[in-house]
């Protein structure tokens, strides 16, 4: 007996942290049809954001509402028995309920109700029922219920600093440790200036001797006589 009681109790205890925050938590599930989103606030904090369907016709009505009669399974007499598991109904025969047709979620497709994934729905479903009495469905035509926390901060740690110049990113050299020689590059040698004292140094000197003016030739060349104006200024 005192086994089976302790298996019970382990097993309370796994479904009551599957169902996730304990139970008194207030839960506010914001519909914005705008958007076509629901987001999930735990006290104020964001927990869960999911796509939706909500009706062709404008519905549910904007307001805010309590969340009424649940049914893990349901089927909608209305409209030939269409599946609707996973049912929080809130504003008449309105409800939040899984769907089928998760290929229309993101835009308006339901009768009037408000479509989940199945998946996103069982999650609601189970964070509802154990905070029911703490639970307000707030539907609006565009914008969501502000969260009251604010996310954390970045710390300072993880700001990024600015970027330093190269000259002062560059590793110092640990203390002790030889310090870099400079290399300097050997200036290329002058091939044009060589080439020519080589071909300077290795020619044979060469002298010219002047002419000899032949006599008869040089009585011949004389000047021709340049007038009696020459040499007059103008």
């Amino acid at each position: 007996m005192r086994s089976r009681s302790a298996a019970a109790l382990i097993a309370g205890s796994l479904a009551l942290a599957a169902a996730g925050p304990a139970a008194g938590a207030e839960i506010v599930i914001s519909i914005d049809k705008a958007a076509q989103s629901m987001v999930v606030l735990v006290d104020g904090a964001e927990r869960h954001r999911y796509v939706v369907s909500t009706g062709t016709g404008g519905g549910p009505h904007n307001g805010t509402y309590r969340a009424g009669r649940m049914e893990r399974k349901w089927f909608s007499r209305k409209y030939g028995m269409a599946p609707m598991p996973y049912s929080i109904f809130f504003d008449g025969n309105y409800a939040i309920h899984g769907t089928t047709k998760v290929s229309q979620l993101g835009r308006r497709a339901s009768k009037g109700c408000v479509r989940l994934h199945p998946r996103d729905a069982a999650a609601l479903f189970a964070l509802v029922a154990a905070n029911k009495s703490e639970t307000s469905i707030v539907v609006a035509s565009a914008g969501h219920v502000a969260a009251a926390v604010p996310a954390p901060a970045p710390s300072e740690a993880a700001k990024s600093e600015p970027a330093k110049p190269e000259a002062e990113t560059a590793a110092a050299p640990a203390s002790g440790s030889p310090k870099p020689v400079p290399v300097k590059t050997a200036a290329a040698p002058q091939l044009e200036g060589e080439a020519a004292a080589a071909r300077n140094s290795a020619a044979p000197a060469v002298r010219v001797r002047p002419r000899k003016a032949h006599p008869a030739r040089a009585a011949t060349e004389a000047p021709p006589s340049l007038g009696s104006d020459y040499g007059r200024p103008d």
